[in-house]
């Protein structure tokens, strides 16, 4: 080998990175930057030394008020943020085993660090405490996270789901009209199961059978829901024996479960929940094992990615497809019914509030992947739930407090899940060749 050659060999090799990861690294160096500016300015703004905080969603005899030294934990959030940036700067974090607790401790860390801020230097006779987000966030994400696991079902399948609005009105409507009948909330959860399947039986009847374009069939069922909800709603009377019979039934009783119920923080959150969030979280583990784990979950799969294919190896593509939409409308349909006997009791309309939107949101940016789905709508929950607890105190303006959740979504979905690829076939009417 020659001394040129041997030159050559010595000199070091050129690091190559990929333009997408530079990309993500600069928006995460950005993105950081800003937090950190803005828990620096809210450890500096805030002048009294304490704020108040509970251990529960409310104030009572089990959930007393403490007082917590502000100042050190304001400056230990700025430190965390600050660690956090020097890491996505230096580009430790291009694992996502690194990148994923380094950006959930940021985000935890602002928060705290908000909230501290937002609950401090409160003039006044009345003080409000920082609560407990989990109860609340768990409540609010309840439908949206059901709502988006039929999403994925469906879109898995190559069916675009648009209608999860209308099966929340409609499993809304059933649980309230047939749980008042029987006087069983639990007899309106199964209706609202079945109001589901209806709807997802009409999306299936016009996307697979007849072909009609998926998103368009989907925008009219939503119409058809609303407009159909409202009239049946409107020929109910507003009190007397027509409202005890159809539209006064009785709300799901929390059950607490022994030991789990006690445990600190999260136990009376997370384990002393009515029987439709105990449903929602075997959902969150049946979902992603069906798909993933058995043999219908591949053929699922595998019609929403190249259905031709699967012909080929003698699946039934729309058969699985039929089987898919219903099952997510069961899903949504079960969703539904927090709006009525999970929660307030009568339907009343367009209850739901455009929340089937937002499930569909959190369908896009969990990349169409139920867990991602999972955890995008737990988001935009604890965002609701946020403006909730901030709206008690007025420091930030109201008006921005109501547009928080809808900002955080489009931020979301357009800025923070880099590309997304919906299922191949996804909206694509399969015909046998």
């Amino acid at each position: 080998m020659s001394a040129g050659t041997a030159e050559r060999v010595d000199q070091p090799v050129p690091e190559v990175r990929d333009p997408a990861e530079r990309h993500r690294r600069n928006k995460a160096v950005v993105v950081l930057s800003i937090v950190l500016a803005l828990l620096v300015y809210f450890a500096l703004d805030a002048k009294s030394k304490t704020v108040k905080y509970i251990l529960g969603e409310r104030v009572s005899q089990d959930h007393p008020t403490h007082e917590l030294n502000a100042a050190p934990v304001a400056w230990t959030c700025v430190a965390l943020v600050a660690i956090a940036l020097v890491l996505a700067a230096t580009n430790v974090l291009r694992r996502p085993a690194f990148a994923i607790p380094t950006f959930i401790v940021a985000g935890l860390a602002f928060y705290v660090g908000f909230m501290i801020w937002e609950f401090r230097d409160q003039g006044g006779q009345f003080q409000a405490a920082i609560s407990n987000p989990l109860p609340g966030t768990i409540a609010i994400a309840t439908p949206l996270i059901l709502g988006a696991l039929a999403g994925v079902m469906c879109e898995r399948s190559g069916v675009i789901n648009i209608a999860i609005e209308g099966q929340f009105l409609v499993g809304a409507f059933l649980a309230a009209v047939f749980a008042s009948l029987i006087f069983s909330a639990v007899a309106g959860l199964v209706a609202a199961v079945v109001g589901g399947i209806l709807v997802g039986a009409m999306l299936a009847l016009f996307a697979i059978r007849y072909q009609v374009n998926q998103v368009v069939v989907g925008v009219v069922l939503v119409a058809f829901a609303s407009g159909l909800t409202a009239f049946l709603v409107n020929q109910i009377p507003d009190s007397g024996k027509g409202k005890e019979y159809l539209n006064q039934p009785p709300i799901l009783d929390k059950i607490a479960i022994p030991g789990l119920s006690k445990l600190p923080l999260v136990g009376e959150a997370l384990f002393t929940q009515t029987l439709l969030v105990y449903l929602m979280y075997v959902a969150i583990v049946a979902v992603p094992f069906v798909l993933y784990q058995t043999r219908w979950g591949l053929r699922v799969r595998s019609v929403g990615e190249h259905p031709k294919a699967a012909d080929t190896v003698g699946i039934r593509v729309n058969r699985v497809r039929w089987q898919a939409v219903l099952v997510g409308g069961g899903l949504a349909g079960l969703g539904g019914a927090y709006f009525t006997v999970g929660s307030s009791g009568s339907f009343d309309q367009d209850i739901s509030n455009g929340q089937g939107f937002i499930a569909l949101a959190a369908v896009i940016m969990g990349r169409w992947n139920p867990v991602g789905a999972t955890l995008a709508a737990l988001f935009f929950g604890f965002m609701w739930n946020l403006q909730n607890q901030v709206g008690l105190v007025g420091k930030v303006p109201s008006e921005f407090l109501g547009a928080a959740p809808y900002i955080a979504t489009i931020i979301a979905v357009a800025g923070f899940v880099g590309r997304v690829r919906p299922p191949a076939a996804d909206g694509e009417p399969y015909v046998k060749g």
